[in-house]
């Protein structure tokens, strides 16, 4: 738990907040967000309506959707999750190795867990070089199994031949024989391949733990990018005028334009968001529903996503 610290920039967040203008309210203990979404066809696939999806941010997130083939014939496609890149500087930074790569991911086709295959893939500069290190046994998604402080200890297991090879490829740098540091970018996708029969709705559900954000003062860089509330912002304006609170914030994102390569709208969505109703905002064109003293909903029919989704909350604390 990290303690909060006395709300000094506070004011000034609320003032960029309210006049729309990005600027910085970074602190040194500042983690970012890593942006995951929904699953995807990995080739556009608009046989198959997905006619609803129920999209719910809380302790995890935890998408539902119902998938519509209106067809004569079974549709047969591969259908994946994929994770936003990351690199060994990402993966210590700020967050844990399991966080960055979501190793929680579950699956459900109908109701009953379903198993996927995982893809781990490694570029440099652009370039797939996966088949070199698989050639070695070199674990790609935790980079030779690396430890933080340690190095790899399948790098160090190589001969020197095979390290000069990976370090002339650009995959690790090494400095002496045994003290070397991997360099490549890990994209990662867990998928399986999908049949949705015809003239049939297919469920699927998967959750998996959100990877958010944290600022122990004030908040995220831009947060006129979460739409900031008249109501909230009056909240931090009058806690800021007064004095005597800590101030902290963490936002969660998540990439609704995934749902673009199935066939388009979604017909039916819904969006439920876990948290202090009074102290969350995000941007939604629309009415947002207060369902109960710890969530909010949001609906649409007929949604075409153009953007992705941000949501930041924000925690104020009376100082003794």
């Amino acid at each position: 738990m990290k303690t909060p610290v006395r709300l000094t920039s506070l004011l000034a967040l609320i003032l960029i907040a309210i006049c729309g203008f990005s600027g910085s309210a970074r602190a040194d203990d500042g983690a970012s967000s890593i942006s995951a979404g929904g699953i995807v066809s990995f080739k556009r696939e608009p046989r198959i309506t997905m006619a609803k999806e129920v999209l719910r941010i809380e302790g995890k997130i935890t998408v539902d959707y119902d998938f519509r083939n209106d067809t004569d014939e079974d549709v047969t496609t591969l259908v994946a999750f994929p994770i936003p890149a990351y690199s060994p500087d990402g993966m210590h930074d700020h967050h844990e190795p399991a966080e960055v790569k979501f190793d929680d991911f579950s699956l459900w086709i109908n109701n009953a867990p379903a198993k996927y295959k995982t893809q781990a893939r490694a570029f440099v500069n652009g370039k797939d070089l996966t088949a070199l290190l698989e050639k070695m046994h070199v674990d790609v998604a935790n980079f030779g199994h690396t430890d933080e402080g340690e190095g790899s200890p399948e790098i160090q297991k190589l001969t020197d031949a095979q390290r000069e090879r990976l370090e002339r490829a650009g995959l690790i740098e090494c400095d002496g024989a045994h003290n070397c540091g991997t360099l490549w970018e890990v994209h990662k996708e867990y998928y399986w391949l999908q049949t949705f029969p015809a003239h049939s709705t297919t469920h699927i559900r998967h959750a998996y733990t959100p990877v958010g954000g944290y600022y122990a003062s004030g908040g995220p860089d831009d947060p006129a990018a979460f739409c900031v509330n008249r109501k909230l912002k009056e909240t931090l304006r009058k806690a800021a005028m007064e004095g005597g609170y800590s101030s902290s914030s963490s936002w969660v994102n998540f990439i609704l334009t995934s749902a673009n390569t199935w066939k388009t709208p979604i017909e039916d969505f819904t969006l439920i968001v876990e948290g202090n109703p009074e102290h969350m905002s995000f941007c939604w064109d629309g009415p947002v529903e207060k369902i109960d003293a710890a969530h909010v909903m949001a609906r649409a029919v007929n949604f075409v996503p153009k953007r992705e989704l941000a949501i930041v909350y924000y925690s104020l604390r009376k100082l003794e």
